[in-house]
């Protein structure tokens, strides 16, 4: 999903024609990459913070093809073992534009066994957070425009979309205008090679890593540049990095669509759901209220008036979790009702938007930037209404409405963007360690079928099947699969089979 996300999934992966390959660093006889021996060995001192935690910075080179380059910091958080340490796991929970410094923090990163045997590792990513930043819109009236401002025109008429350029454009140029040589080197690859600077940075002969959603397209591109280096990587909520950038987002949409099924034949089952009959007049109901919000234009108590593609954000949110699912009842049963505030609370968490309308994070910045570097929009010549009735065709649920503020919100700023895109690696077969991948049946952002084909493509992967709802699969109390993982993690024992949990 576009971030626009909470912690927001988004794999950006194109192998086309178009992309501008940046020339890689050769390694040197020690591994490191020829011409960086000096940032490779810098030395760094961790000072205690956030309760708990210590806190250091790493200084990295905004472009790896040149060891001249000027030098950008990335914010780094660590939570020490309880036990004898087995080294440091590095994390990262996706985005592109999460923060894993808070996810650290926050506690959610791994399994408190883990935790116990390992030094935590999180980092903001370049671009994020606490590190050098990515900066376009300096106002947050600014973001609210682009997120929540209504159209003159209907949804996938030419006369939207050319208002939807018109607000896009308005992104691209802020962005150039604010963030200077680093918008130029957001890419995937480029993230990669930070990690491999941290890891060494961290004395760590190997990578131990656990990465999340486009945490795990990361996890993929550093183990194909850098597979000597891989240790114990896990892969949870995988993307298939075969995908063009359009079929990676209509199949998300058709995964919208199935975790949606899921939730309705769930409030159907349950009491008080606000749609009726079996399950295909129960979708149909909820697609017909979705399609209305632009007629009812019901206001908010801010003035922000609610429209199909802010109340289908709202639900992509509520999908990312069942746990969500009640409150997603609530959230149509108010809007049915008249009232828009629980549709705009869960769009404001999918978008990052505080009470009082601030944006404290930066992950549609960071987004925008790493998805138009890493594909090549401007190469499909294919229209974007085009594109969105064929995602019409696929997901016609609720994917049709969510992709309206996110495929084509992309697709239309990475038309026009004011930097080259940057072409991924080739292929992604190099000989490393296991690698366990989990995959989630019904994941909504990253479907199972993603997982299971990243395994197909890898050297040396198994997969970790979870049957079950939301996103992602470790660590979300599922005993099964917490086994799994954390004996690979913890004892290096790799599942001789699917344990299909």
């Amino acid at each position: 999903m576009r971030p626009r996300a909470l912690v927001a999934a988004l794999a950006l992966v194109m192998l086309v024609a178009g992309c501008t390959a940046a020339p890689a660093p050769a390694p040197g006889a020690s591994g490191v990459p020829a011409g960086f021996e000096s940032i490779y060995e810098q030395q760094v001192f961790w000072n205690p913070c956030n309760d708990g935690f210590d806190c250091t910075t790493v200084s990295a080179p905004v472009d790896w093809s040149d060891p001249e380059s000027d030098r950008i910091q990335l914010a780094v958080v660590r939570q020490e073992s309880t036990n004898t340490t087995k080294g440091s796991l590095l994390t990262n929970p996706g985005g592109p534009g999460g923060s894993g410094f808070d996810l650290v923090s926050f506690g959610y990163a791994v399994s408190p066994a883990a935790k116990a045997d390992y030094d935590v590792i999180g980092w903001d990513p370049r671009g994020v957070g606490r590190s050098t930043r990515v900066t376009c819109f300096t106002d947050a009236q600014q973001k609210d425009d682009l997120l929540y401002a209504t159209f003159d025109d209907p949804y996938e008429s030419q006369g939207w979309l050319d208002e939807l350029t018109t607000r896009e454009k308005s992104l691209a140029d802020a962005c150039e205008a604010n963030s200077g040589e680093l918008l130029a080197h957001m890419d995937t690859a480029s993230n990669a090679r930070d990690m491999d600077l941290i890891r060494a940075v961290l004395a760590s002969d190997k990578l131990n890593y656990v990465g999340y959603s486009w945490g795990t397209y990361l996890g993929t591109v550093y183990a194909q540049l850098f597979p000597q280096n891989v240790g114990r990587m896990v892969l949870d909520g995988g993307y298939d990095p075969s995908l063009t950038g359009f079929e990676l987002y209509q199949q998300r949409m058709v995964g919208f669509d199935l975790a949606f099924r899921s939730y309705m034949q769930n409030c159907l089952d349950g009491g008080g759901c606000p749609f009726t009959g079996d399950i295909a007049e129960a979708l149909g109901q909820a697609t017909d209220l979705i399609a209305g919000a632009d007629a009812s234009a019901i206001a908010n108590s801010d003035g922000r008036v609610l429209d199909t593609a802010t109340l289908a954000t709202a639900v992509a949110n509520s999908l990312y979790y069942d746990a969500y699912w009640p409150d997603l009842t609530a959230l149509f049963s108010a809007f049915e009702a008249g009232d828009p505030a629980p549709a705009f609370a869960a769009a404001d968490s999918y978008n990052g938007r505080f009470d009082g309308g601030s944006y404290p994070n930066n992950e549609l910045e960071v987004s925008t930037a790493v998805a138009c570097l890493d594909y090549d929009f401007a190469g499909d010549t294919t229209s974007t209404l085009d594109r969105l009735a064929q995602i019409d065709a696929a997901a016609p649920v609720v994917g049709t409405f969510i992709a309206r503020d996110d495929f084509a919100a992309f697709d239309v700023a990475c038309r026009d963007w004011p930097v080259a895109p940057v072409a991924p690696p080739a292929s992604f077969g190099a000989q490393t360690a296991p690698i366990v991948v989990v995959g989630t049946t019904r994941d909504p952002a990253t479907p199972y079928a993603w997982s299971q084909a990243l395994v197909a493509q890898l050297s040396n992967a198994v997969l970790v099947t979870r049957n079950g709802d939301g996103h992602t699969g470790y660590n979300k109390s599922n005993t099964c699969v917490d086994t799994a993982v954390d004996a690979y993690l913890l004892d290096g024992v790799v599942p001789a089979s699917d344990p299909e949990c």
